[in-house]
């Protein structure tokens, strides 16, 4: 009877001999993944603070520039500079040197004082999404506090009717690192471990070497398995790498048990590693492994969660981030990481990770096994 992983030993030998004397492959598993890490990590914030903002005070009264004032001191706006004109505000906006424009009207501290509605005009750059949304809540809440202040002042009350306790759970202080980098991780980890190992059966094919393969007395699982261990080695040292960064660099804490994580990324890993080497069974060359690994990049960085949540996705989106082991893991990463979680809360995830490695593994050896025929 055949040793269904016969051979495995002497392909372990030989590859991780290959990849140690490969320094080139080895800088580009674990150098480019850190700079990435540490990118991203800074670049992916959702905490738009101290937007450019130009000022057209038409009233130039002392509640008039408490009121600029009361913005500046949110941290979100950042007063740039002051406009005499209407057009000379619309041109700062245009011309992006100012990404807010606040218009106090001449008859603002009159309206105030006498109980009538003061309008101020506050126009917001919308070319970008996400910084006219934070400077519309902002200002909506500038408002309402200035609003309910005068109401209460008025009335004679010193403390308001209803007051709200919100209390922000995981991520009290609501950093971004702490949301993005856990799935930076994981978008990372794809990129390095798919690539490489997409490349290990073209690499031999160039060579000459597949067909010294194909008729030496291996087995296909112990050489797809030859070829996958000593990746999964450096992924797994690529990955302990990753965490020190997220946690001495962007002072992310791991709430949850670290064994629990150290689990999840070992399967997520193997999943990588299973697809890269089924890339490399259909790719004849390492430019069409490149490209194939390419194709699942961006599905996994905007259909997984990793920076849109996928419940406002549309079904078919829903549907592509679910085939996506990404997707599970940075679910698994941010709930161990940041709610602390624990893997029986998240066995679902774990499964399908497992199942997901599995089947592409076992499609790996079949693919191998028809070019054996």
């Amino acid at each position: 009877m055949i040793h269904p992983f016969r051979g495995l030993t002497a392909i372990l030998y030989k590859e991780f001999l290959v990849v140690l004397r490969d320094p080139l492959t080895l800088f580009f598993m674990l150098f480019p993944p850190i700079i990435e890490m540490i990118a991203f990590g800074y670049a992916l914030d959702n905490d738009v603070k101290h937007m450019a903002t130009v000022v057209l005070d038409q009233d130039q009264t002392v509640e008039s520039r408490q009121l600029v004032e009361h913005f500046a001191n949110t941290q979100t706006f950042r007063v740039t500079g002051t406009v005499h004109t209407p057009d000379e505000l619309s041109a700062a906006l245009r011309r992006g040197e100012a990404h807010v424009g606040i218009q106090i009207p001449q008859d603002f501290t009159r309206n105030l004082h006498a109980g009538r509605t003061a309008h101020v005009q506050l126009l917001i750059n919308g070319s970008s999404s996400t910084i006219a949304g934070s400077a519309l809540n902002t200002a909506v809440a500038v408002s309402l506090r200035e609003s309910v202040s005068t109401l209460m002042a008025g009335a004679g009350r010193a403390e308001l009717p209803v007051e709200v306790r919100p209390q922000i759970l995981y991520n009290p202080a609501m950093r971004s690192p702490n949301f993005f980098v856990p799935g930076v991780i994981g978008v990372v980890l794809q990129i390095a471990t798919t690539f490489a190992t997409a490349m290990a059966l073209v690499r031999e094919r160039e060579r000459g070497t597949l067909e010294q393969l194909l008729v030496s007395p291996l087995s296909r699982w112990g050489l797809m398995l030859g070829k996958l261990i000593p990746y999964l080695v450096i992924g797994s040292a690529m990955a302990l790498g990753l965490y020190t960064i997220m946690w001495g660099v962007f002072d992310v804490p791991i709430v949850g048990s670290r064994l629990a994580l150290a689990a999840a990324t070992e399967l997520y890993i193997f999943c990588l590693l299973s697809l890269g080497l089924l890339l490399s069974t259909r790719a004849q060359n390492q430019m069409q492994a490149l490209q194939m690994s390419m194709i699942f990049i961006m599905p996994s960085v905007f259909f997984s969660g990793f920076i849109f949540p996928r419940e406002t996705m549309p079904a078919v989106f829903w549907w592509v981030g679910a085939c996506l082991p990404t997707t599970y893991f940075i679910e698994l990463a941010r709930a161990i990481i940041l709610r602390g979680a624990s893997l029986s809360e998240f066995g679902n995830h774990l499964v399908v990770l497992a199942a997901m490695g599995l089947g592409l593994f076992g499609l790996c050896v079949a693919r191998f096994r028809q070019k054996m025929g």
